[in-house]
């Protein structure tokens, strides 16, 4: 495992946005880990995430690319903190967009999209926080898409989670690269998390024991792509 995927995993685990225990999906399944973009709220944790992104982007897409596309809401503040980092990191200047929920229809900045508007010609990286069904991009894909003659390189989220999307046989990443016709990648995967914190004290603690990892198993036996 490279040295930077270890320490994003520990970095989560730090900022209390990867947790362990019981919680209630947004698709109603119960799942024993839990991962929340949204508690990344300090400075230096924003800037420590836009940094691990633009590594795994950097790493895993290379640099040939114009544009960060972050659907709203989480999307928008990983977009805007990983194209600062990219300039900070590999000296390039990336540009960010995302779109509204609700179309502006007023000022100079009106229309449908936040940051850089899309032009024919962009090769357009999208990024999400998690991607668990593959809703988000059904609906923000179609609206890149339609905004200009736009190339989209690939996906990248923070955490593959490993298990069915919407159809029940692939993973909603699968499912995503299947369906649009691009890469799709996470940062880390689960099967990654487990080997790093798996009966291995992080901080003096253990956060995967064989209670949790016997939960994890049971769960990936039902949801398990």
């Amino acid at each position: 495992m490279e040295a930077y995927k270890q320490e994003f995993i520990e970095f989560m685990v730090d900022c209390e946005v990867l947790k362990f225990g019981e919680f209630t999906l947004k698709s109603g399944r119960k799942s024993p880990f839990f991962m929340n973009a949204g508690a990344y709220v300090t400075g230096s944790q924003l800037m420590g995430l836009g940094e691990y992104y633009a590594k795994a982007i950097h790493n895993t897409y290379g640099d040939d690319f114009d544009v960060l596309f972050g659907p709203a809401y989480k999307g928008i503040p990983i977009s805007v903190v990983t194209a600062i980092a990219y300039s900070k990191l590999y000296g390039k200047e990336v540009r960010y967009c995302s779109d509204r929920k609700e179309e502006k229809d007023h000022g100079a900045d009106k229309g449908s999209f936040l940051g850089s508007k899309l032009k024919d010609g962009d090769r357009v990286i999208m990024i999400e926080d998690v991607t668990t069904s593959g809703k988000s991009m059904e609906e923000t894909v179609p609206k890149v898409r339609g905004a200009a003659d736009v190339e989209i390189v690939g996906l990248m989220v923070s955490l593959n989670r490993m298990e069915k999307g919407m159809d029940g046989a692939k993973s909603a990443l699968e499912e995503i690269r299947d369906k649009y016709g691009f890469p799709t990648n996470a940062i880390v995967s689960m099967e990654e998390v487990i080997s790093c914190l798996y009966n291995k004290p992080y901080n003096g603690k253990i956060y995967i024991d064989d209670t949790l990892k016997a939960a994890i198993d049971e769960y990936y036996a039902v949801y398990g792509a």
